[in-house]
């Protein structure tokens, strides 16, 4: 188990999607789990069809509660950080975007600042978005140092959280306190269940029998299995935990080799070979902006951190389409997760 066999870890939205995923790849590795989440906001919920609550030190904290963070973190000692709760979001960060700036902005504000007054001279890596960057519909990818920016309330309050991280790295980091970003690309794979994901979207309505409703089939995303992006963050961790040098407390794009980005349409139209049903086209021009297209650059993470896909798009669409596939058809949701752990890297 190595390097995380017995540490202590701080998972902030344990309860979600990824934070779900990375829970299982922690306790893989031995690490002690202690997570800070609101409740699973679906039914069925991926921490529920792992059955994570019984295998980690589970606790419901709302980002937004400046105490109830501070407690949190006050209460154990963690080795390591890992900040993914958020509101996530792009639609219902228009509906609701002050909930959207507070949980994003001030809850990141909250757990920095808990760990500078606990004195917890740690490694943090928080969880940002591909969508940080101003958008400018350009072909080639967004670079670590291309201009900040955002659209709509959920990019522009994840840009903000960089802006965040990196003032708390720069005024409070000589105290200990490590700081890495780190920014994915459009991440599927089985268990997630938010509204309005296309994923998501296409197993509810492929196993209810219904046509799938894309609001914009020509939009251009980096898309790749949720763990790729995960494996690149246990690297980082491992590299801020390891080592004092300051290229690693920095932001970091992990995406999909170039040739691996798709247009919505494309997408659909390759998983339903995989599950078969319909889609329509169900573009609305009077719908909120949501940007055309979107690519990162990972020579950074490549060429410094060694780190790679290891699933090119075709892989990791077929892993996610066969997960919601047959656990509608009644297949175990733990055993086909940890199955996938195992064959992208397991443990290692």
């Amino acid at each position: 188990m190595g390097l995380w066999a017995g540490k202590q870890v701080l998972l902030t939205g344990h309860t979600g999607f990824k934070g779900a995923w990375l829970a299982e790849m922690l306790l893989a590795r031995g690490a002690g789990v202690f997570g800070l989440a609101l409740p699973p906001d679906h039914d069925p919920a991926l921490f529920d069809q792992l059955g994570l609550a019984d295998r980690l030190d589970h606790a419901i904290v709302d980002l937004r509660d400046r105490a109830g963070v501070a407690a949190r973190v006050a209460a154990f000692a963690p080795d390591m950080v890992f900040h993914l709760a958020a509101q996530p979001l792009v639609q219902r960060s228009y509906r609701d975007p002050v909930e959207t700036w507070a949980t994003n902005v001030m809850g990141t504000v909250h757990l920095l600042d808990a760990l500078r007054i606990a004195g917890r001279a740690v490694p943090v890596v928080v969880v940002t978005t591909d969508k940080v960057y101003e958008n400018r519909e350009w072909v080639h990818g967004y670079r670590e140092t291309d201009r900040l920016g955002g659209h709509d309330p959920y990019s522009a309050s994840k840009a903000a959280c960089e802006l965040v991280a990196e003032s708390w790295r720069k005024s409070f980091g000589a105290a200990g306190l490590k700081i890495a970003t780190v920014r994915a690309g459009n991440v599927i794979g089985g268990g997630d269940w938010s509204e309005n994901r296309l994923i998501p979207d296409l197993a509810r309505a492929f196993a209810a029998g219904q046509p799938l409703r894309v609001r914009n089939p020509a939009a251009i995303r980096p898309w790749q299995h949720v763990l790729e992006p995960l494996s690149g963050y246990l690297l980082l961790a491992e590299r801020l935990m390891t080592s004092d040098d300051p290229r690693w407390q920095d932001a970091f794009n992990f995406g999909p080799e170039p040739g691996d980005l798709r247009a919505v349409r494309d997408l659909v139209e390759a998983a339903t070979t995989l599950w078969p049903g319909k889609w329509i086209d169900a573009t609305d021009p009077d719908a909120p902006h949501e940007a055309g297209r979107l690519s990162l650059t990972i020579d950074k993470a490549r060429t410094e951190l060694g780190w790679a896909p290891r699933w090119d798009i075709a892989r990791g669409l077929a892993e996610t389409v066969t997960w919601y596939r047959d656990v509608t058809a009644g297949a175990d949701a733990a055993a086909l997760t940890r199955a996938q752990i195992a064959a992208h890297g397991g443990a290692a």
